[in-house]
């Protein structure tokens, strides 16, 4: 038998049941085991980890536990206080992209409206979601802990909020988004890019109130749905000013 002793730091104690929350935590253990698979058994997916610290060294996630081990793990807002000399998260993606589970639907309509990459479907399987993340180099967002401890997930983040706008606030403060906001240039149904089309090639298509008062139209190039000004649009352009205006304080 040994023991190790962890303390997890931050918004890491999110994931701990609450007799482990801001404690020190005394784990006992028989087999060989990474750090890796040990911080996971105790209940904090891997991509939440940015540094961890053994015995006052810092480590990777290859280290093995060794009987009487003091670690220290932090999440990235560690780096806050903390400058480590080794960090276990990958290196960012050069183009920002996501992929969501089944029970983020709304966020993801909130991240293409404002003009992010985001896949979603309501039928894929957690293997699927992991491996396009995997495969397509995507952040998977997710509210199911066990799908974010996959070993194929190297970018992945747990939404902690459960109110629609509050994701949308949540993911974007914690991936530094706000700057890279394009309102209005992808499809809300399919993700797909929009372009302008002409008025009179899709005239056909559109209703009749439409056709006499709306003069601007854009066309999903995917799923050939078309968008307009009409009277969703100020709602939409409001919801984006809230966001907008989050990040200012206004």
């Amino acid at each position: 038998m040994a023991i190790a002793y962890f303390y997890f730091h931050a918004e890491l104690n999110y994931f701990l049941p609450r007799h482990h929350k801001q404690v020190k935590i005394s784990h006992i253990f028989e087999e060989r085991s990474s750090i890796k698979d040990m911080i996971e058994s105790l209940g904090v997916p891997h991509p939440e980890v940015d540094f961890i610290n053994v015995n006052g060294e810092y480590v990777n996630f290859s280290y093995i536990v060794s009987d009487g081990d003091t670690i220290n793990v932090y999440p990235i807002s560690g780096r806050d206080t903390i400058i480590p000399s080794i960090s276990v998260l990958p290196k960012p993606l050069s183009i920002i992209r996501f992929v969501l589970d089944i029970h983020l639907g709304k966020l993801a309509t909130s991240l293409r409206l404002l003009g992010f990459d985001t896949l979603y479907s309501n039928d894929y399987e957690d293997e699927k979601l992991a491996e396009i993340s995997y495969s397509q180099a995507r952040i998977l967002l997710t509210r199911d802990k066990g799908l974010l401890m996959r070993s194929l997930v190297t970018h992945g983040y747990y939404v902690r909020n459960t109110n629609p706008q509050e994701q949308i606030l949540e993911v974007l403060q914690r991936f530094d988004l706000f700057k890279l906001i394009s309102p209005f240039k992808r499809c809300l149904r399919c993700n797909g890019l929009l372009e302008p089309v002409d008025k009179q090639s899709i005239i056909d298509e559109l209703p009749e109130t439409v056709r006499s008062q709306i003069d601007q139209f854009q066309r999903c190039q995917d799923c050939d749905r078309i968008y307009w000004k009409g009277s969703h649009y100020e709602r939409l352009q409001q919801f984006i000013d809230e966001v907008l205006d989050s990040r200012t304080g206004e």
